[in-house]
């Protein structure tokens, strides 16, 4: 019987673990389409759907008087490897922008740097082919992980998005990263008023792709 109970919270602990899914979601009628395409950085592990960055970026949308649909697009646990393999899924929604926010969870699994960059790359051309206007998200990594590979981690974002001439965020959680009361007990996700600085943070990057759709 202590068998059978230990079994059943091994599974129970890799269903918490494993990857969530996309929801499908319904796209308001002749609303242009914004994907936040990322990991649970975008998906918004921990906080609620209503307090994700790509749910707060709608609402600022429509504050500004801009009519877009945000579409979240985040999958916890996706590497840039899960990302290209979902590119399709996420062009059949029809985007006009992308906001591209994957590398991190490679990068802490010590994976080599050209296959992320290769990933990233590959992502951004077939976004842009389709027709999207891509805005990446760049990330950091912290200093355990080696000044060297951290550093090198950072840059390839602004090389990638430099060589696809996408729009760059230099670091998507600046002004959150590190400061305890605007992350989750982990030291990683942000919490509810942590998405509030993100979104901020994003919105210059962002206005300028918004300006070239249209109001």
């Amino acid at each position: 019987m202590r068998g059978l109970a230990t079994l059943f919270l091994l599974v129970l602990q890799l269903l918490a673990c494993a990857p969530a899914r996309a929801a499908e979601p319904t796209t308001r009628a002749g609303a242009p389409v914004i994907v936040a395409f990322g990991d649970s950085l975008t998906a918004g592990l921990g906080v609620p759907a209503s307090q994700t960055y790509p749910a707060l970026l709608e609402q600022r949308l429509e504050r500004e008087g801009y009519n877009f649909r945000v579409i979240n697009a985040g999958v916890s646990g996706d590497t840039t490897a899960g990302g290209v393999r979902r590119v399709d899924w996420a062009l059949r929604l029809d985007p006009e922008i992308v906001i591209l926010e994957l590398g991190v969870n490679d990068a802490m699994r010590g994976q080599k740097l050209a296959g992320i960059r290769a990933n990233l790359d590959q992502m951004i051309a077939r976004f842009q082919a389709a027709g999207a206007r891509v805005l990446v998200a760049g990330m950091r990594l912290p200093p355990n992980y080696g000044d060297r590979y951290a550093e090198d981690f950072h840059r390839l974002y602004g090389e990638v998005a430099r060589a696809r001439k996408a729009a760059l965020i230099p670091f998507f959680l600046d002004g959150v990263a590190a400061v305890p009361h605007l992350n989750q007990a982990d030291g990683i996700h942000p919490t509810a008023e942590g998405y509030v600085i993100v979104v901020g943070r994003l919105w210059p990057y962002l206005v300028p792709l918004l300006r070239r759709s249209g109001r």
